[in-house]
C-alpha cells in the first residue's frame, strides 16, 4: 500500500514527462531547428528571440533549449555553446529543473509594470554567476504594459555580450513594431496530425500502453496542433480508458459523435431525405452528440469532398479512415460542386445562427432541413440547360440576367461555358470588355486597379504592377489571355513603378464629366439654392454633340445631390 501512495505521489503528467530536452526531440518544427542550429555552429549568436505560436505548440521549452545550448558545459566541464546539450552538466540539470541563477524564467502576465522591468534589468550589468550567457526568459510578453516596454528598449537594443533576452507570446500583433525589430522571429508552426500521431506512438511505446490507431489520430485531430493539449487528451483517454487509449472511450471523452454516424447524416443530407436526417439526427443527439461539434463536422466533410472532387490527390490523406475514404470518394463521384458550394455556404451561415439560439438541436433541425429541401433543386447550370433545350434564346442572353441575379453557391465557371470561337485581343479596352463579358470581376479590378498598361498587341504586353500585386494575378491573365486567343502570350513586368492606371483615367473623366455638368444652368441655379449641395452621381454620359445648358432628350433624372 505504502508503495502504490509512493508511485502516485511520484506520477508525472504526460506533458512535462515527455518535454523536449534537446532540439532533436522538438516536432514539427525543422526550419526552426535549423537556423538555431547553424547560429550556434558558425557563432553567430543574437542577442534576442522572440518566439510566436499556438498554445502548446512548444514556445516556452524552445526558449529553455536554446538557453541548455548555450550554457552547456559538457560532460567534462569544458565544452562551449553546442546544438546538442548535453543534459549531464550543472548547468543543464539546473535548467531543466528551473533552478538556473542565472537562467530567469518571468511571467510578463503577472508582471507587467514598468517597475518589475527595471527590477529585472538592474541585474544585466552583472556578469553571470555560473553560467556562460545570463538569460532572461520572458512569456506571454505581449502582456507587458507600454511603459514597461519603453523601459526594455534600450538594453534591448544594445545588451552587454554576455545578455541573452527570449521572448514568448501567442499574441505577436500586440508586441511594440520597435520591439519586434530589435529580436530575430521565430514562427512555431502548428504540428501536423501525422507527426503529432507519430509522437504519441512513441510515448505509449515507452509507457508499454496499448493503443488504437484511430483513436490516436482523433486526438491528434482534436489537440489542432498543440502537443500540450494532445499529450493531455492522452494522458485523460489512458484514465479513461484503463490503462488503454480506445477508440469508444476517445470519442465519449472529446465530445465526438460516431464518425460513420456522421457520414451516414451527410449522405442522407446530399439525397434530400429529410424525415430520415431528422430521425438520424435525433438519434446521434440521444447518443451524446454536441449540435456544435456535429454542424463543424458536417461543415468539414463537405469541404473534404469537394476537396477530393477538385484535388483526386487528396483522397490520400492520412487523416482519413479506409471507410471515410471510400465514403468520400463515393459522394464525390455524384454531388457537383455546385451544390456543394451551396451546402457549405448554408452551414456556415447556419453556424452563427447555432452560437444564438436558444435550443441549439432545434436551430440545428431547422438548418438541416433548408439544406436536404435545397439538395433537390436545380442549379443555375440545370435551369439554363433546361430553358435552351425549350427556347431559341442565345446562351449569353440567358447567362447575364442569372448572373445578375447572384445565383447561390455556383461558381462561374460552371455557368460558363469556355469560348469556342478564339478572337483577337489587341487593346486594352478589348481586354476589359471580354472580363466583363465573361465575369472575371476579381481579375478586371486588380487590372484596372494595380496595374499600369506600357504597351499592349496582340500577343505581347508590358505592365508595372503594384508592389502587392502576386504572381497569380500574371498567371490567371496569362491563362484568360491563351484561353480567348489561342496563343501564347508574353508579359513583361515592372515592379515597384505603377503609373496612371485605367481606374485613375476613369475617375479623372468622371470629375471632368461633374466640371462639366456644373455648367448647366439649371444645376447652377439648383447648386445656388441649395447651399453645401455636391454632385454625387452621374447616372448617364453627357451625349456628344449636345452643348451645355441644352436639353438631350432624357428625363431629367439624371443627377443625384447629396
Amino acid at each position: 500500500m505504502a508503495e502504490e501512495e509512493n508511485k502516485q505521489e511520484q506520477y508525472v503528467v504526460l506533458a512535462r514527462k515527455y518535454r523536449p530536452q534537446n532540439f532533436d526531440d522538438l516536432v514539427g518544427q525543422e526550419a526552426l531547428v535549423q537556423t538555431l542550429t547553424n547560429a550556434i555552429k558558425n557563432n553567430r549568436l543574437h542577442h534576442a528571440y522572440i518566439l510566436t505560436g499556438i498554445r502548446g505548440v512548444g514556445k516556452t521549452t524552445t526558449a529553455r533549449i536554446i538557453a541548455k545550448a548555450l550554457n552547456c558545459t559538457g560532460k567534462d566541464g569544458r565544452g562551449g555553446p553546442t546544438v546538442h546539450p548535453c543534459g549531464f552538466c550543472e548547468n543543464c540539470r539546473a535548467i531543466t529543473e528551473g533552478r538556473h541563477i542565472d537562467v530567469m524564467e518571468l511571467d510578463a502576465a503577472s508582471r507587467t509594470g514598468v517597475d518589475d522591468m527595471r527590477e529585472i534589468l538592474d541585474g544585466v550589468r552583472y556578469k553571470p554567476t555560473n553560467a556562460r550567457y545570463k538569460i532572461y526568459i520572458i512569456d506571454e510578453v505581449h502582456m507587458l504594459s507600454k511603459s514597461a516596454f519603453n523601459a526594455l528598449l534600450k538594453t534591448l537594443e544594445e545588451p552587454p555580450s554576455h545578455v541573452k533576452f527570449i521572448f514568448a507570446t501567442t499574441e505577436i500583433r500586440k508586441v511594440p513594431v520597435t520591439i519586434l525589430s530589435r529580436c530575430q522571429r521565430f514562427d512555431l508552426q502548428r504540428i501536423s496530425i501525422e507527426d503529432l500521431t507519430g509522437l504519441f506512438k512513441k510515448i505509449l511505446a515507452n509507457e508499454q500502453i496499448n493503443a488504437e490507431e484511430e483513436a490516436l489520430q482523433m486526438i491528434a485531430k482534436a489537440a489542432d496542433g498543440s502537443a500540450r493539449d494532445g499529450e493531455s487528451l492522452l494522458d485523460q483517454a489512458i484514465s479513461l480508458g484503463g490503462g488503454e487509449v480506445k477508440t469508444e472511450v476517445v470519442k465519449n471523452m472529446i465530445g465526438l459523435a460516431d464518425r460513420n454516424q456522421t457520414f451516414e447524416l451527410f449522405e442522407k443530407l446530399n439525397a434530400g431525405e429529410v424525415a430520415e436526417v431528422i430521425a438520424k439526427l435525433q438519434e446521434m443527439y440521444k447518443n451524446g452528440a454536441n449540435p456544435l461539434t456535429l454542424l463543424q463536422d458536417l461543415i468539414n466533410i463537405t469541404h473534404t469532398i469537394a476537396k477530393i472532387k477538385l484535388i483526386p490527390e487528396a483522397l490520400k490523406d492520412s487523416s482519413l479512415s479506409e471507410t471515410e475514404r471510400e465514403f468520400c470518394q463515393k459522394i464525390a463521384a455524384k454531388a457537383s460542386i455546385a451544390v456543394l458550394s451551396r451546402m457549405w455556404q448554408m452551414m456556415i451561415k447556419g453556424l452563427s445562427e447555432l452560437n444564438i439560439a436558444p435550443v441549439q438541436i432545434d436551430a440545428l433541425e431547422m438548418i438541416l432541413i433548408r439544406i436536404a429541401y435545397s439538395a433537390n433543386l436545380p442549379t443555375p447550370q440545370e435551369i439554363l440547360n433546361d430553358v435552351k433545350k425549350n427556347s431559341n434564346l442565345s446562351a449569353a442572353a440567358l447567362t447575364a440576367p442569372a448572373a445578375a441575379r447572384g445565383m447561390p453557391g455556383v461558381p462561374a465557371a460552371e455557368t460558363i461555358s469556355a469560348p469556342t470561337e478564339k478572337i483577337v485581343i489587341a487593346t486594352v479596352d478589348e481586354l476589359i470588355k471580354y472580363l466583363e463579358s465573361h465575369r472575371q470581376p476579381l481579375l478586371e479590378y486588380a487590372l484596372k486597379n494595380d496595374v499600369s498598361f506600357q504597351e499592349f498587341s496582340d500577343g505581347f504586353i508590358k505592365i508595372s504592377v503594384a508592389e502587392k500585386v502576386g504572381n497569380d494575378l500574371i498567371m490567371n491573365l496569362h491563362k484568360v489571355l491563351t484561353d480567348a486567343t489561342g496563343k501564347k502570350w508574353q508579359i513583361d513586368i515592372l515592379r515597384g513603378h505603377l503609373g496612371e492606371t485605367i481606374a485613375d483615367r476613369e475617375n479623372a473623366k468622371a470629375e471632368e464629366n461633374k466640371r462639366n455638368v456644373m455648367e448647366y444652368p439649371l444645376v447652377r441655379a439648383i447648386m445656388e439654392e441649395f447651399k453645401g449641395a455636391k454632385i454625387e452621381t452621374l447616372t448617364h454620359k453627357i451625349s456628344e454633340g449636345t452643348s451645355v445648358g441644352e436639353p438631350d432628350g432624357d428625363d431629367g433624372n439624371d443627377l443625384i445631390f447629396e
